[in-house]
């Protein structure tokens, strides 16, 4: 199923809303068909209470079809590049009855052959998978065929999940023939918009709000209290930050268009179990809302493969810095000594500003 949250320990991406008529370094390519002037297209369809209660193997009460760039990655911490979209130029977003938020999913449509062997418009996604056949009727309305059921699950997610769990997650046994009509691309955009809504409370994104010529420190003492809830908790106190050293790295090495790729930042640790602050450098990178940061010298000069010790910067509310730790990554033990997922409770942090005095090495 294709996700929204990378803040996640998983570190998966996270999806955001484009605004249309955005500049895209790879334009998708366009339909005739569904697009005769080469622009955006929308088809969706809303079905009302008597529809479903006369349809009752279908639980789609929403669905919409949108073809042209992106529609869900939404401009944050990088300035969009294309890149996440991976050249898709259809995506179907549907919302399940009761739902509160879509799904989606984005694929690749074309058309084959010619004339009158011309076929439907076919959809495919990653995998090798068929998110949908198109096809337009006499009235310009779009027919999507071919929409699977589990279309959101995992490959083998029926033998994975058993039978009862399946048919739980699974689309209806009439979720399948649509016929959506053509809408304004203002529709599809909003519909889009109800999968990662805006956070008013988050404010400006890491790359307005730091600065690449300015430090920062950022940090939490965590109390008697909280670690006594937190058993499995290693981390006392932990500080993140950009002081002389990695001001001076950036003048030297990267460009202020683009910022913050090449930025450096450190990360020091103090553990519970009484051992010696223990401190990281990482080279970050902007990645969609977000940025990802890769350990670029192990601690105490080891040697070692770095490049999935990376951890996770992302803006909270109320000028608040959230960190995920997917991978055993931060300094409390020799990265080279340690592989594979945070076992500890030392996965997400909730940071607070403080003074520069705070993170002075």
């Amino acid at each position: 199923m294709v996700t929204s949250t990378k803040i996640a320990v998983a570190g998966a991406v996270a999806a955001m809303l484009t605004v249309e008529g955005s500049a895209y370094a790879d334009q998708p390519r366009m339909l005739k068909e569904l697009s005769p002037d080469g622009g955006s297209a929308c088809f969706g369809r809303i079905y009302d209470a008597s529809h479903l209660k006369a349809h009752p193997h279908q639980k789609v009460a929403r669905i919409f079809f949108y073809h042209g760039p992106d529609p869900v990655s939404r401009v944050s911490e990088d300035p969009y590049d294309g890149v996440g979209s991976a050249g898709f130029n259809g995506f179907m977003t549907t919302t399940v009855r009761g739902a509160s938020k879509p799904d989606w999913v984005g694929g690749w449509c074309n058309t084959f052959g010619e004339g009158e062997e011309k076929g439907p418009i076919h959809c495919g996604m990653e995998c090798d998978r068929t998110m949908s056949e198109l096809s337009l009727d006499a009235n310009g309305r779009l027919k999507v065929d071919a929409f699977d059921r589990d279309i959101y699950l995992d490959v083998g997610a029926e033998e994975e999940l058993g039978k009862a769990e399946y048919e739980r997650q699974a689309l209806g046994t009439d979720d399948d023939g649509f016929l959506l009509e053509r809408r304004p691309v203002a529709d599809c955009n909003a519909e889009f918009a109800r999968i990662d809504p805006v956070n008013p409370a988050l404010g400006d994104p890491l790359r307005v709000r730091l600065k690449p010529d300015q430090p920062f420190c950022f940090g939490r003492d965590y109390s008697a209290e909280h670690l006594a809830s937190h058993p499995d908790q290693l981390t006392q106190a932990i500080r993140v930050f950009r002081g002389k050293a990695e001001l001076a790295s950036f003048a030297t090495k990267g460009t202020i268009a683009e910022w913050p790729n090449g930025a450096d930042l450190v990360v020091a640790m103090t553990s519970r179990k009484g051992a010696a602050k223990a401190t990281q450098t990482y080279s970050c990178q902007g990645e969609a809302d977000q940025w990802r940061c890769v350990a670029i010298a192990a601690a105490n000069g080891a040697s070692c493969d770095l490049s999935e010790k990376e951890i996770y910067l992302r803006r909270g509310a109320n000028g608040m810095m959230m960190l995920a730790n997917p991978n055993e990554s931060l300094p409390l033990a020799n990265l080279c000594q340690i592989s594979g997922e945070t076992k500890s409770d030392d996965k997400v942090f909730r940071l607070e500003a403080m003074p520069q005095l705070a993170c002075a090495q």
